[in-house]
């Protein structure tokens, strides 16, 4: 068989010379990957600039000062072994649905902060925020030490 193009013959030939011979053919084609490359440049050369855009607003300012001007609250500690101090003062568990109605129907209703002992169970405490709920209190506050003091 006859080829009709002797340089085409020629090259195939040695081609196939090659891969007897063992000779890897390597060829990496870096021109998609440059294209790619290129395309992201201009992508973040573009977008970078609108990265930098500034909204100026006036935010308010907050003080971290407490707010105690005014505001009527009761301090109830539960103490571990289940006795109960109003204010400071000893109270009976009896005693706290009346005191509870008596204070939420003062205006301004009054918060309670609540000082529950380490050692004082859960279920005191749930009893004591279920009675004061049913009384119409509706501001209840957990007071705790810092570092366990």
């Amino acid at each position: 068989m006859t080829c009709m193009c002797y340089s085409w013959c020629s090259m195939a030939k040695a081609d196939v010379r090659r891969r007897h011979h063992g000779a890897p053919l390597a060829d990496i084609n870096v021109v998609p990957l440059v294209d790619v490359m290129l395309v992201l440049l201009v992508i973040f050369i573009v977008t970078a600039p609108l990265l930098t855009h500034v909204l100026k607003i006036d935010l308010p300012q907050a003080s971290s000062n407490a707010n105690t001007g005014g505001a009527v609250f009761i301090e109830l500690t539960i103490a571990g072994d289940g006795r109960l101090f109003w204010n400071g003062e000893p109270v009976a568990w009896e005693a706290l649905p009346q005191r509870f109605a008596a204070a939420s129907s003062g205006q301004p209703q009054p918060e309670l902060h609540l000082h529950a002992d380490r050692h004082t169970p859960y279920e005191q405490v749930a009893q004591v925020m279920a009675v004061a709920a049913k009384a119409g209190l509706r501001r209840i506050g957990f007071i705790s030490a810092p570092d366990g003091r």
